[in-house]
């Protein structure tokens, strides 16, 4: 995660205040939803409300940095998991982190949605970051045979927010609808390989 640029570096102790706010207004965000207090976010990180409003003059802009945070982070994740399995396991794991991320972030993103213009700085990076990472994974799971070639990145962006949104009130039902989901994207005949 990184802060934004304000044309001067940081300093240490700045830094890692600006990530524990982010993580703790994550974990508030998640359990209150976008409404948390902002006197909860600054108690939890250990910093005075003042120390939080110099990071994050208003609620939206605190809301848009947790949301670009969520979204490096799940983005990194893609990487991180075509690195250590297979193309085919790393393609359903990171579909599973995906509808995962839907279901916890979803009232989030839509606040965050809702007060920011669609072309801002952060919507383009955050598109950016995600649909590489789709296609990241996508591209090494056809080049192996393991997936449809007619699926694209944006596909698999849909797949995992349609099954998040429609599993937010019943996230049992997530795992059985993404078990159809991956038979009707793999090339027939295969299967995942462990």
């Amino acid at each position: 995660m990184e802060a934004p640029s304000t044309g001067r570096p940081m300093r240490a102790d700045a830094r890692r205040n600006y990530e524990r706010i982010v993580a703790s207004a994550q974990e508030a965000f998640a359990e209150h939803g976008p409404d948390a207090p902002l006197e909860e976010i600054a108690r939890r990180t250990g910093v005075g409300i003042g120390t939080l409003y110099r990071h994050f003059p208003s609620r939206d802009v605190l809301i848009e940095a947790v949301y670009r945070s969520s979204i490096e982070r799940l983005s990194q994740r893609a990487h991180e998991l075509l690195e250590t399995h297979s193309p085919a396991e790393a393609f359903e794991q990171w579909l599973r982190e995906q509808v995962q991320w839907v279901m916890a972030n979803r009232s989030l993103a839509t606040t965050l949605k809702a007060g920011m213009d669609h072309g801002s700085p952060t919507f383009t990076l955050c598109r950016e970051l995600v649909i590489d990472a789709a296609s990241a994974l996508l591209v090494a799971a056809q080049d192996t045979g393991d997936i449809r070639p007619d699926i694209e990145p944006r596909d698999l962006l849909r797949f995992g927010h349609g099954i998040g949104v429609a599993c937010e009130t019943t996230p049992e039902a997530a795992e059985r609808l993404l078990a159809v989901t991956f038979d009707g994207l793999r090339t027939p005949g295969t299967s995942v390989r462990g």
